[in-house]
């Protein structure tokens, strides 16, 4: 056997890695061994892969995938790339969290005034967007609302987020642009809302903390067990490219059963 071989248990230690992972890493096509006994199956590195093996440990600690591992030993240009925007999302996202994190510890658990109004009917286009998750809804929402005024819809608009009251791991996420009589769709779908009694509530702030005013809406009608039927509503009222973040009306409404 050449000696410069090392059985797969010694390269581990020098590699930082564990026999495990060697294993997974060799089926993946990450690092193959420098030669496999064909008679046992043990696997034999050389020293000169533990650079290799240790580059591995320090992408992994990066959070970056195996594929884009593979990617980046082979020298591909722009492989990290991904990962960094991926990360970006992800640290914006753990920001907001911590801002409505923040807020309720400020403030407490959201109690808002809660009030019952009337709404009639209304014509609207829709269109879907398909959400990966809770924290997926904004970028759904956005897409939706791109979608609807990107067929040169004039101002002033009426939209209208449409969201389950049941969130789950894949959401179906509506928005809806209020015609006025003789509008077209501009190709989306077109059909009426359902009008009725509404318990409503006015959030004031940012986009992302609107899960706070949603809490203190279901909260309110779930203490007075009002039957409730979705979709939970968003009536966007200000424009947020001439309002500031903090200044962001919204009005939140979810139809009540009639008894």
């Amino acid at each position: 056997m050449d000696e410069e071989l090392l059985p797969i248990g010694q390269f581990a230690r020098l590699g930082r890695l564990s026999v495990k992972q060697l294993r997974r890493y060799d089926e993946l096509g990450v690092l193959r061994p420098a030669y496999v006994d064909v008679e046992t199956g043990y696997r034999y590195y050389r020293a000169s892969q533990a650079r290799e093996a240790l580059s591995i440990g320090l992408l992994r600690s990066l959070d970056v995938p195996l594929a884009v591992v593979g990617e980046v030993l082979s020298g591909s240009a722009g492989a990290l790339e991904g990962v960094r925007e991926g990360l970006e999302v992800e640290l914006a996202r753990r920001r907001r969290t911590l801002a409505s994190l923040e807020r309720v510890m400020a403030q407490g658990l959201p109690s808002e005034p809660v009030r019952v109004v009337s709404e009639p009917a209304v014509r609207v286009a829709v269109v879907r967007e398909i959400a990966a998750g809770v924290e997926d809804v904004g970028r759904a929402t956005s897409a939706g609302v791109a979608r609807l005024l990107g067929g040169g819809v004039e101002p002033p608009v009426r939209l209208i987020g449409l969201f389950p009251v049941d969130l789950q791991e894949v959401v179906e996420v509506e928005v809806a642009l209020v015609l006025g009589e003789g509008d077209g769709a501009g190709g989306a779908e077109v059909r009426v809302l359902r009008g009725g009694r509404f318990a409503s509530v006015t959030h004031v702030g940012p986009y992302d903390q609107i899960s706070l005013t949603a809490y203190a809406l279901l909260a309110w009608c779930a203490e007075r067990r009002c039957g409730v039927r979705g979709p939970l509503r968003e009536v966007y009222v200000s424009d947020p490219a001439v309002t500031a973040p903090d200044d962001l009306v919204t009005h939140l409404m979810i139809g009540l059963e009639e008894s």
